[in-house]
């Protein structure tokens, strides 16, 4: 089985890079580091570049907002290289507060923005000069002074609604999934990859322990906040067989905060959103997207307890599944 790993936005620098050492000794398909309000993405994939040598690298996510495109293809060379060809480009839109709210730019036009990008990134991947007249860009005689290892980089769409799922059918290498229910998730891939055979990725909140309690609760506190604070993924969720429980989340959380809104995140979310419990309910799990058409799972490390312990028993849960 094909797994890969995201580390990020509950780590820290250090942590990432132990349990990137430790998955080094193993056969992993991909490690991937998520971008969100902490660490710059781009700066913690190199420094795991250089402790992780054999696992491709990727972004999980970009966004197309707070980078220029020919920034993003600058990082993205610049990681192909320092890794020696193992880079993904993982982009997505994020959302309408980050992007408005923390970064000061206007949210519109995600789709046709999130073409433009690609197709200026691949331009100038490919070590040709752009010059591009799109609807957003208007680029002129750009090229980099850097050549990357490879002409070309996989780059992996992040998508949630029709347009972007259909986008990234049209344009891209692979996608990635999250906070999709198991039945929704299924039928998506199978009416899409009867279009077009990409690669097919889904972050998959993960948390395991000794305590099937534990990491039950730590799944559903990670549910909760993205149901909160997620205007995109609670919309989504609700109109996908979690209406009742979506509104008891955003409710609590508009009147009291985050603190009590995992109460509302039923069983049948956990077990369709997330892989949690014991080390034998993860595997089963796991196992469960795999047979849903995901390709590659990747697996949302949420660490329950100790930190260095709780990867340590991720990994040994799953170590015969690394192949």
């Amino acid at each position: 089985m094909r797994l890969g790993f995201s580390l990020g936005s509950l780590l820290s620098i250090e942590e990432i890079s132990h349990c990137a050492k430790i998955l080094n000794n193993h056969t992993v398909d991909s490690i991937w580091v998520p971008e969100t309000w902490g660490m710059d993405c781009c700066s913690v994939l190199s420094n795991v570049s250089n402790i992780a040598k054999k696992p491709k690298l990727g972004s999980s996510i970009i966004n197309i907002y707070s980078r220029s495109p020919a920034l993003i293809a600058m990082s993205a060379v610049t990681l192909d290289t320092v890794s020696n060809g193992r880079f993904i480009l993982g982009l997505g839109t994020s959302s309408k507060p980050i992007v408005q709210e923390w970064h000061g730019l206007k949210f519109d036009n995600p789709v046709q923005r999130m073409k433009e990008y690609v197709d200026i990134i691949r331009l100038a991947v490919s070590g040709n000069r752009v010059s591009y007249d799109g609807q957003i860009f208007h680029l002129k005689n750009f090229s980099l002074l850097i050549k990357s290892p490879r002409t070309t980089i996989p780059i992996y769409l992040a998508a949630i609604n029709k347009k972007m799922v259909d986008l990234t059918w049209d344009i891209a290498d692979g996608v990635i999934f999250y906070l999709r229910p198991l039945h929704e998730l299924k039928t998506t891939i199978s009416q899409m990859q009867s279009r077009r055979k990409i690669d097919v990725t889904c972050q998959v909140i993960t948390c395991v322990s000794d305590d099937a309690e534990k990491a039950i609760l730590r799944a559903k506190q990670t549910i909760s906040f993205y149901v909160s604070v997620g205007k995109i993924y609670r919309e989504f969720l609700e109109s996908n067989g979690f209406h009742n429980e979506t509104k008891s989340i955003f409710e609590e959380y508009e009147k009291n905060g985050l603190k009590d809104t995992h109460y509302s995140v039923t069983d049948d979310m956990v077990n369709s959103l997330s892989a949690c419990g014991t080390p034998d309910d993860v595997r089963k799990q796991i196992s469960k997207f795999v047979d849903a058409g995901v390709n590659l799972p990747i697996l949302q490390f949420n660490p329950v307890g100790n930190v260095q312990d709780s990867f340590e028993l991720l990994v040994k849960t799953l170590r015969s599944e690394m192949i």
